[in-house]
């Protein structure tokens, strides 16, 4: 049983954005994208506690009101654009009780659902696997990828020949930034959630989209607006 295990869901969050100035606190359904995504955490039946790590004093507003735990001020060393995404994850765990498993979600994934959370832990849990993380099948195949040298000549990332045919290539995944979880003893050794122990939770591409920039926005807005006159008809 899932719920045999402790679990915490930890939200990162930083008052700085230079791409999206804002980012977390811009609203998506009525809510900011912080917001939501602890709503979205607080729905699931597997999670025991959901708090936000971040620096910023609106966010820590934002995050209590929406009902998430915040018992600490993350360090401002802690938030800087060059900090590594997964110090901030470390520090957290070593203030929190022990849970036994962590977490992570990010607000710039805001169609990600609480089933796929729940479904993410599952596949976890039951393949008992140290770590599982999601992706979505890639738009760009790497065989179509290429480094370019100094005078513009193309070098493939992928040695071999060219395929024209998509339907001829393997099928690649990415790494689209909405859940990770892994066992928090493994997760303190390795200081990652991605190994060649973790595997794999495939969302589709609908719930997928990473907030990066204002066209990202422009984005979710207009899938917004699709939804909701799909919703009406």
């Amino acid at each position: 049983m899932i719920k045999d295990r402790s679990i915490v869901a930890i939200i990162p969050v930083r008052g700085g954005s230079k791409g999206v100035p804002g980012k977390n606190l811009r609203h998506f359904k009525g809510r900011s994208l912080l917001a939501l995504t602890i709503e979205t955490a607080l729905s699931s039946s597997y999670i025991d506690k959901v708090i936000v790590t971040t620096e910023d004093a609106e966010l820590i507003a934002e995050a209590k009101r929406a009902g998430a735990d915040v018992p600490f001020v993350r360090p401002q060393e802690l938030a800087a654009d060059d900090t590594p995404g997964i110090d901030p994850i470390l520090h957290a765990i070593g203030l929190l009780t022990y849970y036994d498993y962590t977490v992570v979600l990010q607000v710039t994934s805001p169609l990600r659902s609480t089933e796929d959370i729940n479904s993410c832990i599952e596949e976890c849990y039951h393949a008992d696997a140290p770590a599982c993380v999601s992706v979505v099948e890639a738009d760009n195949h790497p065989h179509w990828m290429f480094s370019l040298n100094a005078t513009q000549q193309l070098t493939p990332l992928v040695c071999g020949n060219i395929t024209s045919r998509r339907q001829d290539l393997p099928k690649v995944y990415a790494l689209n930034g909405a859940i990770y979880i892994a066992k928090t003893s493994w997760l303190k050794q390795t200081k990652s959630f991605v190994t060649e122990e973790s595997i794999a939770f495939v969302m589709p591409q609908e719930r997928s989209l990473d907030i990066d920039s204002e066209l990202d926005f422009l984005v979710l807005e207009a899938y917004s607006k699709r939804a909701l006159v799909g919703s009406k008809s």
